[in-house]
């Protein structure tokens, strides 16, 4: 392994085939480390196929890739010892309060004697799970639940930890402290490869893989994406009936990408028609909203062009 690698994860070409399906098509990407790495896509897209092989869990069909400097092929072993892992499921022992379960995993990593005692209560203090140390897990609510296993998965100090949708279902607050926490792993040299559904998060992380149906459909940080991706002009129109409002927007020709946000409706206008032209359709319809205003893409916009793009090509 060579320490001084500024990459902690360097993938080419990998696939992933189960019979006649392909669940990851052809797909590269490389992380740097110290960095906050958003792998974002569909339920179905691949995420969790391609994190399963980067850990060693399921070999790839085809492709190559190091995490850490180890190959995912043949150093399965050493990548697991070495990376922290924290899935939907949460891998938590029911049966085990929240401290036996901090116990065994420090000790599946080797951590004995005082250096357990002391990480081990660094990291319920970390994870804010004073008072918890006798509940077991299936009675705890859900967000001190996901407080244990984040704390787990940064039990043995790895260099690269796997969050897979970490602030699922939890309240705002707890969400902003799992990012500060997430923030502070990467200002200490750590890389974070984060999958996750909330646009404002993904907005924090420096680079983005988007994996539409297996296949990789963007990659860049967050301004990359927005300024390059979209073909057209993204337009918002603000109207108490988003509903209404985007119906007559699909039936306008040049229009694209319709989806309601909040209380505006956002779309794309394609190239040779006049964003005015929009604006009288829409006061000729006799709906209550704005003028259409020509806006930079957000995310969530290059995320439903992507998507939409995907769909079209059927592939």
């Amino acid at each position: 392994m060579n320490n001084n690698n500024p990459l902690s994860v360097d993938v080419s070409n990998l696939t992933k085939k189960f019979g006649n399906f392909t669940a990851v098509d052809d797909v590269s990407f490389r992380i740097p480390t110290g960095s906050i790495f958003g792998f974002l896509g569909p339920n179905g897209a691949g995420k969790s196929t391609t994190i399963r092989m980067l850990l060693g869990i399921i070999p790839p069909t085809s492709g190559a890739g190091t995490v850490l400097g180890f190959d995912i092929k043949r150093q399965s072993e050493e990548i697991r010892a070495r990376v922290g892992y924290m899935s939907q499921k949460f891998s938590l022992y029911e049966d085990l309060t929240v401290m036996e379960n901090m116990d065994f995993f420090a000790g599946v990593f080797g951590l004995w004697g005082n250096n357990k005692i002391k990480k081990i209560l660094e990291l319920i203090e970390l994870m804010k799970l004073q008072g918890y140390e006798k509940e077991l897990p299936a009675k705890l609510p859900q967000g001190i639940r996901q407080r244990l296993a984040f704390g787990v998965s940064l039990i043995h100090d790895p260099g690269i930890v796997f969050l897979d949708e970490p602030t699922g279902g939890v309240d705002p607050k707890l969400r902003r402290y799992f990012w500060d926490l997430i923030v502070n792993l990467s200002q200490q040299g750590k890389t974070v490869m984060i999958t996750t559904h909330y646009m404002d998060e993904v907005e924090r992380c420096d680079n983005i893989c988007f994996i539409n149906g297996g296949k990789l459909m963007a990659q860049g940080s967050p301004y990359e994406l927005k300024k390059n991706y979209i073909k057209g002009k993204v337009c918002r129109v603000d109207t108490d009936s988003p509903g209404e409002t985007g119906k007559i927007l699909e039936e306008q020709q040049g229009v694209s990408n319709v989806f309601p946000s909040g209380k505006s409706v956002r779309f794309i206008l394609e190239p040779g028609r006049e964003i005015e032209d929009i604006g009288n359709s829409l006061s000729l319809s006799g709906v209550s909203s704005s003028s259409p205003v020509a806006v930079f893409p957000n995310l969530e916009d290059v995320f439903v062009f992507l998507a939409k793009k995907k769909m079209e090509v059927g592939s």
